[in-house]
Order: C-alpha cells, then structure tokens, then sequence
C-alpha cells in the first residue's frame, strides 16, 4: 500500500485495528526504548537515571492492517514533590483509558515494591488485556528465570500474555508487537501514518536538550532539571534558531551545569544541537541559558510553568 494510503485517515482495509496501548513499570525497565524501537527512530528520550520520562507521550506506528499507539508514561514511584505526583497522575490516568497495558519488568531481578504497586493498580483500573513484557532477560541467569517468571505471573495472574525481550536489541519485538495487535479492537486510524508521535518539535528539543543535562551530570542536578524552549524559528540560510532556559533548584546546581569556563554548558550544547539536527535534518543554532527557580519542584504553578502538568 503507498504511503498515500497510510496517510489518508478515512480509508481503511476491513478488519483494521487501532488503539492505545499504555507502557507502565517502575523506573529503569525499559519502557522509553521499547518504545523508541517500534517506532524506528527516537520519540522518548532515554537515561540510565531513574525518573527520565516525566510525561505520557505518545508514539504512532501504522501499518496497512493496523495503528498502534504507544503512550510511554513516567516509571511508577512513591512521589516526594508535586512534580512526582503529576507524574504518579500520568501513570494512572494512562491504564483506564488504554485498550491494552503493557507491563514492563526488569526481569533479571525480583519484583520490587513499586511493581507490586503497580500490579494492584493495574488490577483495580482496568479490565482490558494486560501484556506482561519481561525485559532485560540477557541479564538473567539460566538458573533464576523459572524462580523470577513466576514472581512476575504471581503479581497479575490474569494477564493476557507476556514475551521475554532485549528492548535494546529489539529481540522478540516483532512477536511482541503480533501479541498487541491481536488484542487490539478493529478500528479507525486515529493519526495520519507518517506522524510518530504528537509531540511538537518545539517539546521534543526541549526534551533532547535535557536528555544531555542526564548524560554529563551526576547525584542531585538531573531530578532538579527541567527545560523550557522559549523561542523556535527558522533564520535565514535555513538555520534553526532554539533558545532555551535549563533551570536548576540552587545556586550550586546552576554552578554544576555551567562548568568551569563555561565548558559543561558547552558539552551539553554541543552534544543536544546534534539529536535536534537529527531530528529537524538540518543547521541548528542552539542557545542555552541556565537559570535558577528555588525548589521548582514542589510548587503546582512552576511545575505547570516547565511544562508539567496532570493529564
């Protein structure tokens, strides 16, 4: 079918299926690089620090016979300001309103508190099939996996499926992606098919740019971050002009992120206008500014400000 055809949201084969599909677990499971790797290219940007997604964003694949749309959602944590229960919020408003719940574990390890919180909301907000997806098995050795499997069965016993997968290498992703689809409901296409997710450029920078601040720094300056892309245009010579502010929570942080000289600043610079060309295909003039708002975090109006809020 041309590529025409998967735009035109009007013309369907018969039994076209579609729906949303909510990705959940706790911190570090893999949820944003499962993801990344359905769509082929990167929508949710992706640490090894817990915490790195902080809002559902949706990523779109379409095929012929079917729509899926992924919602990647914040890892499931005991919340310690108001930006952690707008993001707790996120998770659980994503599970009732999902025609199938993805739920992510790292299985190398045993369920920890937080999937077993998870569990019990899945349960008490959803009727609809529910995916156990047990990931990062290269980490589990042969003689634990019939002790953790069964673990992880234990926490939904009624569970629609599960897979063994390596999100990061994509192993048993296409299996995985035939168990979605099978359980998803005939239906419309939601999204032209050349969209990947419903992020702006304008978001997705903003969100490249602090996927960096996560790279190069280290202990407390991650969770205080947040970035907010103030201006977005296109100069002349085609050249993208994006100025931002990264804001931090204290004078020290701030100090962090700048670096001697400047050179910290100009590290993550360097290494964001790099994804943002990536993803713009082309020049981009990349101006970056680190402010400071004391305690951000646990003020509603400033955690709107940066861009969160409860969905």
């Amino acid at each position: 079918m041309s590529e025409n055809s998967l735009s035109d949201l009007n013309t369907v084969p018969p039994g076209h299926r579609s729906g949303f599909v909510a990705v959940i677990g706790r911190p570090n499971v893999g949820k944003s690089t499962l993801m990344n790797q359905f769509l082929g290219q990167k929508v949710a940007i992706v640490s090894p620090k817990p915490q790195t997604t902080r809002t559902r964003i949706r990523g779109i694949l379409t095929r012929e016979a079917f729509q899926v749309i992924f919602v990647d959602t914040p890892g499931l944590h005991r919340p310690l300001h108001k930006l952690g229960e707008v993001m707790v919020a996120a998770v659980a408003s994503a599970i009732p309103d999902a025609d199938v719940v993805l739920f992510l574990v790292d299985v190398s390890v045993m369920p920890r508190e937080e999937d077993r919180m998870i569990a019990r909301m899945v349960r008490e907000r959803t009727q609809n099939p529910v995916i156990l997806v047990l990931n990062k098995m290269d980490r589990l050795p042969a003689d634990r996996i019939q002790r953790h499997t069964e673990a992880y069965w234990g926490l939904l016993p009624d569970h629609a499926g599960w897979m063994m997968t390596i999100a990061t290498e994509a192993v048993n992703l296409d299996k995985l992606l035939e168990m979605i689809v099978e359980h998803l409901p005939e239906g419309p296409r939601y999204y032209p098919g050349d969209q990947v997710t419903d992020q702006t450029e304008r978001e997705i920078a903003a969100e490249l740019v602090r996927e960096q601040v996560l790279r190069f720094t280290r202990e407390e300056v991650p969770h205080a971050v947040a970035v907010v892309v103030e201006e977005f245009k296109e100069r002349e010579n085609n050249v993208v002009y994006i100025a931002a502010n990264i804001y931090v929570e204290r004078d020290s942080q701030k100090g962090i992120l700048i670096g001697r000289g400047g050179r910290m600043l100009r590290r993550i610079g360097a290494a964001a206008r790099q994804e943002i060309e990536r993803m713009v295909g082309g020049r981009v003039y990349l101006d970056l500014w680190v402010k400071v708002s004391k305690n951000w975090r646990r003020d509603p109006r400033r955690v709107r400000r940066m861009g969160y809020t409860p969905e």
